[in-house]
């Protein structure tokens, strides 16, 4: 079939990662192999009345990933079409445009189509599978952000339906944070300072870094409560460490807690327990 062509053309376009990483990671790239990327993928094509209604990534949360450990998203693909709908297929871009100057990342499934399950006579929903690597598919800080959602869909009579921008989704680096009270115990009354730290995934060195100029929340969670109120606010600095002090006042669990931004997860730390005595 024709779109089987167009998704042979986008895989090849992982190929690309030879210009930014050493040659002995561009060859373990998942799909280099295939079709040789021309220099322009098949942009929004339509033959026929097939029609993609819905698609969603990763069951609409962010793809977070830390330094090492690989991931598997799910992107469904709904589409509709008079005869039913064949197969779905779904990609993850990240650049500019689809081409060879304008792409630089790209998550690509390993099977050419997904399982779909029929909803109605005229409607099937299409499940794609993508292991996405760290290490090899997210290899740099830049390509934290949003993606492009490349999605298409084949009736049984032909007719098909390609988008090259369907939608977009957020992939971004994982965040940790830690803290620390002390003294432990302390007197009522007295000065307890917090300390922590805030990180997140760097791609290029395999770790995490410090994390800075960023807003992280001060919590409490009173002894026999359940639930943590905020604080204050606190910045962290150049090298992502947070310090503030804070007046004792009763016995319960100090945590610092991190929203996210665009490009970052959100993290939470443990709870640490103090005593007030």
């Amino acid at each position: 079939m024709r779109i089987r062509a167009a998704v042979a053309a986008v895989s090849g376009a992982l190929a690309l990662s030879a210009l930014a990483l050493p040659a002995a990671q561009a060859d373990e790239i998942p799909g280099a192999a295939l079709a040789p990327f021309s220099g322009k993928a098949p942009a929004d094509e339509i033959q026929g009345d097939t029609a993609i209604t819905k698609v969603v990534v990763n069951a609409g949360k962010d793809i977070v990933l830390g330094t090492t450990s690989s991931k598997t998203i799910t992107v469904t693909v709904t589409a509709t079409d008079p005869s039913d709908i064949a197969d779905g297929y779904a990609m993850l871009w990240h650049g500019t445009s689809l081409t060879q100057a304008g792409i630089d990342g790209l998550l690509a499934p390993s099977a050419e189509n997904g399982t779909c399950t029929a909803v109605s006579a005229t409607t099937s929903t299409c499940k794609v599978s993508i292991v996405v690597d760290p290490r090899v598919d997210l290899y740099k800080n830049a390509l934290a952000g949003t993606w492009k959602v490349w999605a298409a869909a084949a009736a049984n009579d032909g007719d098909f339906v390609v988008k090259e921008a369907y939608s977009t989704a957020k992939v971004k680096r994982a965040a940790k944070v830690t803290v620390n009270a002390s003294p432990e115990p302390v007197r009522k009354g007295g000065t307890l300072t917090v300390t922590g730290k805030l990180s997140r995934a760097n791609r290029e060195t395999h770790d995490y870094r410090g994390y800075a100029g960023q807003s992280v929340q001060l919590q409490f969670r009173k002894k026999g409560a359940t639930a943590y109120t905020t604080v204050r606010t606190v910045k962290s600095s150049s090298t992502g460490t947070l310090k503030t002090t804070i007046t004792a006042s009763v016995d319960g669990y100090w945590r610092f807690s991190f929203a996210g931004t665009s490009t970052t997860g959100t993290a939470v730390a443990a709870g640490d327990f103090v005593d007030v005595s």
